[in-house]
């Protein structure tokens, strides 16, 4: 017997999540397949030891956390706002942007990953038209006029007029619809080691280019950081496999002075950088999201941000649909969706693509060509403030304040 909702989400992490809760604030029965149960989380954000997946949250990210009740949930547990981003070269080139040219006090968050999922959690629990499916996995999809079946892995089915991929970069959906994708690896890998140091958190935010990859310093309260430094795969092992006390020695020596010292190593950990594109967002009765549709370099910290425009362009269309009685799970509807967010999706790939190579690479006339751009965008104040103003999910053109 098929158990049916108006809308299947695969996938309960921090896209799925927010897709359910804003559908399901106007209504949407939704249900909500996940293979790993959502964990009870605590209030006290002392219980939980840090989180090394941290995401950087956007002005507009932030307030569609609001709108899907959950960003109330982050923000008493721990996030750490920051107003200026720094970006430099190894010659010593660089362009520093301040929120408040904008006429905004914050550039954005950044959040450890399980804090924003407490959050949306939290909020999914508040919503009765939305109910977890879970243990559970895709098995198999069926399609028809009338409608989409998910066949689950133990044999159970749920029925709905659209079955949406939220299921990350190896989505099971998107594999089940047969949707290609292409993609590139860029034959780097990024060690991640979350920190404690000696300067108290700052609110900004660096990343320094060098040849074999960027450097990054996430601030988070306290006195605790997020690092993330890239480089080849065999070194990246080799740092990995050293004990705390040496690795923050060979940190601090290869990090700018910026950084200071280092008196805790409390988590590391690394992976792979890739990017991926879907051929197509959506087949019939059935939509990706996410980095189900596509993952970017993370060199430019937007990847949540760019699966959360999605997330509203695709809301926004089925819950339109909806408001004019018509099947949110047509080919019409789902066009719309991809009409409107694959050009953003594709911008945001060849600028992340196109960095990564402008600055990656050896000292040479490229090399001397992106210093002299770095230089040039911290002269120009109008250019710089567009650019904040895209990395904060702001229209391009505001009331004049910025």
């Amino acid at each position: 017997m098929n158990d049916e909702a108006e809308v299947i989400i695969v996938g309960g992490g921090m896209v799925g999540a927010t897709l359910a809760c804003l559908l399901g604030h106007e209504g949407l029965e939704v249900a909500l397949v996940e293979e790993t149960p959502p964990a009870t989380a605590s209030n006290d954000p002392d219980d939980a030891p840090p989180d090394l997946r941290v995401s950087s949250v956007n002005l507009a990210s932030a307030e569609l956390f609001q709108r899907a009740g959950a960003w109330e949930g982050m923000t008493r547990r721990r996030v750490c706002p920051f107003r200026g981003v720094l970006a430099r070269d190894m010659s010593g080139a660089e362009t520093r942007f301040d929120a408040r040219e904008t006429g905004h006090d914050w550039f954005g968050w950044f959040i450890e990953n399980q804090v924003i999922l407490a959050g949306l959690h939290e909020a999914v629990a508040e919503l009765q038209s939305v109910r977890w499916v879970t243990p559970a996995r895709p098995d198999a999809i069926a399609t028809d006029s009338g409608g989409a079946t998910l066949t689950l892995n133990d044999g159970s089915r749920l029925r709905g007029r659209l079955i949406i991929g939220a299921d990350g970069a190896g989505s099971t959906v998107r594999q089940l619809a047969g949707i290609d994708t292409t993609g590139t690896d860029y034959g780097l890998r990024a060690l991640v080691t979350n920190v404690v140091t000696e300067l108290p958190q700052q609110d900004v935010t660096w990343q320094r280019f060098t040849p074999t990859g960027p450097q990054a310093f996430l601030p988070l309260p306290g006195h605790r950081a997020s690092l993330v430094w890239y480089n080849d795969p065999d070194t990246v092992a080799l740092l990995e496999s050293l004990d705390d006390e040496t690795l923050a020695g060979e940190i601090v020596d290869a990090f700018p002075e910026d950084l200071g010292g280092i008196t805790a190593i409390l988590g590391r950990a690394s992976f792979p950088i890739r990017r991926q594109h879907a051929a197509s967002y959506t087949a019939s009765r059935l939509a990706l999201v996410g980095d189900a549709a596509h993952a970017i370099h993370p060199l430019v910290g937007q990847g949540l941000n760019l699966g959360l425009q999605g997330v509203e362009t695709l809301a926004g269309a089925l819950l339109d649909a909806r408001a004019r009685g018509r099947d949110p799970g047509t080919a019409a509807v789902l066009a719309e969706y991809e009409h409107r967010h694959r050009p953003r999706a594709l911008a945001m790939m060849v600028a992340t693509d196109s960095f990564h190579r402008l600055f990656t690479r050896e000292p040479g006339p490229l090399t001397r060509l992106a210093s002299g751009v770095l230089r040039l965008a911290d002269k120009v104040p109008v250019g710089r403030r567009q650019v904040m103003r895209h990395a904060m999910g702001l229209p391009l053109w505001n009331d004049g304040r910025g």
